[in-house]
């Protein structure tokens, strides 16, 4: 059911949203140059890498080193709209047609983050990465990593259809009072470094 759901859904999204999508992808050319669409590998189901696709949002500066510059130097004000609004989310309902990911389940985070996680946090791979979640409706970028994870793993325990709607009624809250967006102190939110837990 619920993947008969996120099918449904997420192509009526896509086709309803279709002229946002479209427009948007224009500005980001305009604004931000090519590549429209950020792409990166993450992990999904069991933890098995799929490629994440969404809208992008920051420009490729680099520094002399070579490496990117820090977020808040490439995080653009056009490029905070687009998350503020989670326009630049749209792209992963894509993923979510492809069965990459579900419409709800623990937000897909990097590769490397999968050895710092303890065996509890690891849970959330037992399900699909979803575009929204239960901790993006409980303090999204503005909570701990630790917190983050308690909500993913009581996710992982507890998920069912009527709970998935609860989270979609609450996401869609949160777009339009825009509520946290990033934490303290960062454009978006500090890297995982490992949690003190076994």
């Amino acid at each position: 059911m619920k993947r008969f759901f996120d099918i449904i859904v997420s192509l009526f999204v896509l086709i309803m949203l279709s002229p946002v999508i479209l427009v948007t992808a224009i500005f980001i050319r305009i604004k931000l140059g090519s590549p429209v669409l950020f792409k990166q590998q993450r992990p999904g189901l069991f933890g098995n890498p799929f490629y994440m696709l969404k809208f992008r949002s920051m420009l490729d500066s680099e520094g002399k080193d070579g490496l990117p510059l820090p977020d808040d130097q490439r995080l653009t004000p056009f490029g905070q709209k687009l998350r503020a609004t989670s326009l630049d989310e749209l792209p992963g309902l894509i993923s979510v047609l492809k069965g990459d990911m579900s419409l709800v389940g623990p937000r897909p985070l990097l590769m490397q983050y999968l050895p710092l996680f303890n065996q509890r946090q690891a849970t959330r791979h037992n399900v699909r990465p979803g575009i929204t979640g239960w901790a993006q409706v409980n303090g999204r970028n503005a909570i701990s990593w630790e917190q983050k994870f308690e909500y993913d793993a009581w996710y992982v325990e507890n998920r069912s259809f009527r709970l998935d709607i609860k989270i979609l009624l609450l996401t869609v809250k949160k777009v339009f009072l825009k509520e946290d967006i990033a934490a303290d102190g960062h454009v978006t939110i500090e890297p995982f470094k490992g949690s003190d837990n076994d």
